[in-house]
């Protein structure tokens, strides 16, 4: 059920890797709890699809046999209709853009991108999250950048499907929210806008995983709290509110000891580690400024979806049921808003 805010109605989701931390928490599990603590929707993610089709087949489906996800695709989408949810995007759609033109690693990207399309199809949603690139060796040029995510655009547009495009703070050329605005203008694609995040910008441009304080250094605290100021401002005042696809919210827990400053045994940078780790519900032990920019989003005009997106280790023994956490997560949300 949307959330009442001031006279509007705001859509609410929960992604649903952000929840369940054992096998018995499966898919039709975790779509119950979140029905049932209120969400209007889900963000449904790729190894949430293939842990189901292990569920189903009793082997784990090849990633890119595609035919097989679709299948499973069309069983997820019956689970969904069952329990009133939308599913509001497929994600995440990682390392696309910036590849060398005649790459293996380009088409491999467009063969994914082909594949991801008709798993959208099968599941019944029109929008794809797409990550920005956090693989090495992709061009640093925005045009470059713009010019695939364009073309994918194009081949989403066929189908009346759409791009959320979102700043993830690790990545390789794009990690602001300017980044990915400047990369969605440059596309000149209507069909491509901004999946903004409470953590990855305030995880970004404030906090910091590898720092004592928790919080960028090199500049005097007030200058930190300034430029901060300065970009909750831009953004409230430059982005449009109809290109803000959705709003992820989550917090992050400051490290202690700080994450070391370089990239783990898989190649994943800190604030990846940080991200993928260290993410509670708002008012839940995390110390980001996520509010203030949530307020800078909501003085866009924006009064669209907020998607719950969580990774916490410590949510199993703080809530060790699902029904519980979801809950939670709601209550969490009305208390965020204006």
């Amino acid at each position: 059920m949307p959330i009442s805010n001031t006279g509007a109605r705001i859509p609410t989701s929960y992604a649903t890797c952000s929840i369940g931390y054992k096998d018995s928490h499966t898919l039709p599990l975790k779509l119950k709890a979140i029905a049932d603590a209120g969400f209007d929707a889900v963000e449904l993610s790729m190894p949430d699809i293939i842990a189901y089709g292990k569920m189903l087949n009793g082997q784990e489906p090849d990633p890119k046999d595609y035919n097989a996800l679709v299948e499973i695709g069309k069983q997820i989408k019956a689970q969904t209709t069952e329990h009133g949810l939308k599913i509001l995007m497929l994600q995440p759609f990682a390392n696309f853009e910036g590849w060398p033109k005649g790459s293996k690693e380009r088409k491999d990207a467009f063969d994914r991108a082909k594949g991801w399309i008709r798993v959208m199809q099968a599941v019944g949603t029109d929008m794809l999250q797409v990550g920005s690139s956090d693989a090495p060796g992709i061009s640093s040029s925005f045009d470059e950048l713009a010019a695939d995510l364009a073309e994918l655009a194009d081949l989403m547009a066929e189908k009346g499907f759409r791009i959320a495009y979102e700043n993830w703070c690790w990545s390789t050329h794009a990690p602001a929210w300017q980044d990915v605005w400047e990369i969605v203008q440059k596309t000149k694609r209507p069909n491509i806008g901004l999946c903004l995040d409470t953590f990855q910008s305030a995880g970004g441009e404030w906090g910091n995983p590898t720092t004592k304080s928790g919080h960028n250094e090199g500049v005097t605290r007030s200058q930190l709290e300034s430029n901060w100021s300065k970009s909750l401002a831009q953004l409230a005042t430059t982005v449009p509110a109809d290109k803000i696809y959705l709003l992820q919210i989550s917090d992050a827990y400051k490290m202690d000891p700080p994450i070391e400053p370089k990239s783990d045994k898989d190649g994943l940078r800190p604030r990846g580690q940080w991200s993928h780790d260290y993410r509670p519900l708002p008012y839940d032990g995390g110390y980001l400024p996520i509010v203030e920019f949530l307020n800078a989003v909501w003085d866009t005009g924006f009064r669209g979806y907020l998607s719950m997106e969580v990774f916490d280790p410590k949510g199993q023994e703080k809530y060790p049921d699902m029904g519980a956490y979801a809950k939670k997560a709601m209550d969490s949300l009305h208390k965020m808003l204006p």
